[in-house]
């Protein structure tokens, strides 16, 4: 039975509660009159003799649990959808009256009624997993307002306002750093039980817990623009977007419903032509119409229009729990279908945390005043290179100068003007841009390096390095042991960096020194001329066109970056490169579930339609195999939320 949450418009779930209350009773109280109407029945009691009788209490029983199914099918008629789950159970039921079967009649739409409750009930719970795995939003907020810390909802807080966070409670709102370096549980957005180390002026999510003592944070988010909100509306709205078999249901349901209607209609009319063609033939017009009611009870396709997207809703709660996140369950099925998978570099397969290790100065320049360069240009950046040259200059305890009109060239670099000229800092191709000279040695460094150029000079570089995550050599080994072994990286690092890193992870093909736009021919080229199916795995930052050029993107570590959410396909809330094997485990894992369930359904269904053609399968049996094989494929596919961690 259809139940509409909110309809009164209060914003609470009371109203909910109460359709749920008055639905039971109904349910309880047609049930009642059905089983004693039968026991009359069968007991030949004296007063029940009468058809009229017997005909008013199995009405009285029936009109509760099918005046609210008259309501959806008046409304669906209204909307010109003439053939639907609803039509065909109504149209059973009135047919079962027309021939006498009273309580068949009842049975009818008191257990379509039961599995729609079902039905309801597992979608609500599906619905309020995934909103309980991740809306861990608290409600209140400590903000210093007037000198004094006030507690306020978190609607209220104003992005720049401070805030305060006790240990153990959860962060209300995006923010920054306040305090010196400290742990916070990340858990509720990631998935992961390790602590995450966090340091001055970096971003703090709403949803970690702080473990060590109390921070406090200044705001830079509202409370319905935070990185948890987005993911939260992201994966409650994912299903909006379907899956290719998702899509073929609800197309094969427009015309399944009415052809078997239709198959019905003739189950009753082709034997009456027969027997006006042949007299030997006995017509029975009740037999027939029996028949014809038994095939319109089983051919409801509310088994597969439910439970296959509540499978392909219960793989992205499945996902969503280990700290993956699908945008959309289209992409559970494509991701199925990945046979390539092209990684970027730098903070995807390496841990993108660069350390500067060495400072190569030129000219009248010391090394500090390289560093201080270097890192005033790089300090609007968030890019990971940019981050360790400016943490170098923190712990080094320079003093950085001032700079202005910076400007990024995409794949190259920084330039900004000071005092002392044009500043340009970034790869040697920079420099060889604006015909800045410099050594032609440092092009055979092989090793991360950062080049800088000051009003026209070269002025030095800076050595860098990375090192490759725990766990990338573990995701290519996983995508290996799943079969997809054409494994490529792009980066804009030197090839020879790249081609080292390929022969430490296992990875033969790699191509470096590639511009953003270089990434996404590669794609392109991968896509059309090796017809592979591309899933490409990039930092979600400068590797937005080639996420949304691939297959399927994933942006790794995108928590909280708009350029991610915006991009990618699919986003890894840890920056664990495993993870991407284990999301295709899940898509693989959802589709085998929405396949048990076409194939169970649809063979159930064709088994009792041929039997009820011949005669063979009473309305109460069609009833059961309907309602039970709904349940069973909702049951099938809700058990994707409780799948425990692989």
């Amino acid at each position: 039975m259809k139940t509409k949450a909110h309809t009164c418009g209060c914003g609470h779930g009371i109203c909910h509660t109460e359709n749920n209350r008055k639905t039971n009773l109904c349910l309880w109280f047609s049930f009642a009159v059905l089983i004693s109407g039968i026991t009359c029945q069968s007991m030949d009691t004296a007063f029940f003799r009468p058809s009229w009788v017997r005909l008013c209490w199995f009405f009285v029983g029936w009109l509760p649990v099918a005046f609210p199914i008259m309501k959806e099918a008046w409304e669906t008629i209204r909307h010109k959808d003439f053939f639907n789950e609803f039509t065909l159970m109504l149209s059973a039921s009135l047919g079962a009256f027309y021939i006498g079967e009273y309580p068949e009649a009842v049975a009818v739409m008191l257990f379509y009624a039961v599995g729609e409750m079902f039905q309801d009930r597992a979608v609500d719970k599906a619905r309020s997993h995934i909103k309980s795995l991740l809306d861990v939003r608290p409600q209140t907020a400590t903000v210093r307002r007037d000198g004094q810390w006030q507690t306020v909802a978190p609607e209220t807080v104003g992005v720049g306002e401070e805030i305060e966070v006790k240990t153990g409670e959860r962060v209300p709102l995006d923010g920054v750093l306040l305090e010196p370096e400290t742990a916070f549980n990340t858990a509720a957005l990631t998935g992961e039980s390790v602590p995450r180390m966090i340091g001055q002026d970096e971003e703090v999510l709403a949803g970690m817990i702080p473990t060590e003592r109390v921070v406090r944070l200044r705001t830079v988010r509202g409370y319905t623009d935070s990185a948890l909100s987005r993911i939260l509306d992201m994966v409650q709205h994912a299903a909006s977007r379907k899956a290719p078999t998702e899509q073929f249901i609800r197309r094969f349901a427009r015309v399944y419903t009415p052809a078997v209607t239709m198959l019905a209609a003739l189950l009753v009319v082709l034997p009456w032509l027969y027997a006006s063609w042949h007299p030997g033939f006995i017509y029975d017009f009740h037999a027939w119409l029996y028949r014809a009611l038994v095939f319109l009870v089983i051919s409801c396709p509310c088994a597969l229009v439910v439970s296959i997207p509540l499978g392909y809703f219960g793989g992205i709660g499945a996902a969503s729990r280990r700290g993956i996140l699908f945008k959309g369950s289209n992409y559970l099925d494509a991701i199925t279908h990945i046979d390539a998978v092209v990684f970027d570099k730098t903070g995807t397969l390496t841990c993108g945390v660069f350390r500067v290790q060495e400072v190569h100065p030129s000219g009248d320049l010391t090394a500090d005043e390289l560093v201080a360069w270097a890192a005033a240009a790089e300090s609007g950046s968030n890019h990971p290179i940019a981050r360790a040259v400016g943490e170098y200059a923190k712990q080094q305890a320079i003093t950085l100068p001032a700079v202005r009109n910076t400007e990024e060239r995409a794949g190259l670099g920084l330039r900004a003007m000071t005092g002392r000229g044009e500043l340009l800092v970034g790869k040697a191709a920079l420099l060889a841009q604006n015909q800045v000279a410099y050594p032609e040695d440092i092009l055979h460094i092989p090793d991360t390096i950062v080049v800088v150029a000051l009003d026209g000079r070269y002025a030095g570089y800076l050595l860098l390095a990375d090192e490759p995550k725990p766990d990338a050599s573990r995701a290519v080994a996983a995508l290996h042991g799943l079969g997809i072994r054409n494994l490529c990286i792009l980066s804009g690092d030197k090839s020879a960096l790249v081609g080292k890193l390929a022969g430490q992870l296992g990875i033969s093909r790699y191509f470096g020194d590639l511009m953003p736009e270089d990434k996404v021919r590669h794609i392109e080229e991968f896509q059309t001329e090796e017809h592979a199916r591309v899933a490409f795995v990039g930092d979600g930052l400068n590797d937005a066109p080639v996420l949304a050029v691939s297959k399927v993107g994933i942006a790794m570590g995108g928590l909280g970056s708009d350029v991610a959410i915006e991009a990618a396909d699919i986003i890894l809330q840890t920056d664990q490169p495993s993870k991407i094997a284990e999301a295709i485990r899940i898509g693989c894992r959802t589709r085998a579930v929405v396949w048990q369930n076409i194939i169970g359904a649809l063979g159930v269904k064709l088994l009792v339609l041929v039997l009820g053609a011949f005669g063979a399968a009473t309305l109460w049996e069609a009833v059961f195999a309907d309602v039970g094989v709904a349940l069973l494929a909702i049951l099938n596919a809700v058990r994707l939320l409780s799948d425990k961690k692989d």
